[in-house]
C-alpha cells in the first residue's frame, strides 16, 4: 500500500516545494495549511503515514499540531518531522518535548529531505 505524508505549511511555495520534492518517492502526499487544518482532517479520518510540519503558524504551530498528534491514539507513534527556519537548542528541545522524531531547517536540501523520509518510512 501506498504510503501518506501530511505536509503542513502556512506558505503555499513551501508545500508546494515539499510535495515536488517527494513526487518520485512513490508517496501520497496530503497537504494541510496550518495545524488546525491538519488536525480537522485527523479528526475526520485521515491516516498519515508521516507527518512534516513547519513550526510558525498562524491558528496552531507546529509543537502544538505535535502535542495534539501524540494525544491522538492513531499518531501516538507515527514520525513527526519538523521542518523549519528555527535553529535554536530552545525550539528544537520544545519540539522533542512535544514529541517530534526529527528536526531539518530550513531551506532544506531537496535530495537530504527525499533520504530522510525514505528512511523514515522505510521503518515499518
Amino acid at each position: 500500500m501506498r504510503k501518506r505524508v501530511l505536509a503542513v505549511d502556512d506558505s503555499a511555495t513551501m508545500r508546494r516545494a515539499v510535495s515536488l520534492c517527494l513526487e518520485n518517492l512513490d508517496v501520497e502526499v496530503i497537504l494541510a495549511v496550518d495545524g488546525s487544518d491538519a488536525l480537522r482532517k485527523i479528526v475526520q479520518g485521515l491516516r498519515a503515514d508521516l507527518v512534516i510540519s513547519y513550526v510558525h503558524m498562524p491558528e496552531m504551530d507546529g509543537i502544538t499540531l505535535t502535542e495534539n498528534l501524540r494525544s491522538h491514539p492513531a499518531y501516538a507513534e507515527i514520525p513527526i518531522l519538523i521542518l523549519t527556519s528555527e535553529a535554536s537548542d530552545q525550539m528544537r528541545e520544545k519540539g522533542k518535548a512535544a514529541g517530534a522524531t526529527g528536526w531539518m531547517l530550513k531551506p532544506f536540501d531537496t535530495d537530504e529531505l527525499a533520504a530522510l523520509v525514505t528512511r523514515i518510512l522505510a521503518r515499518d
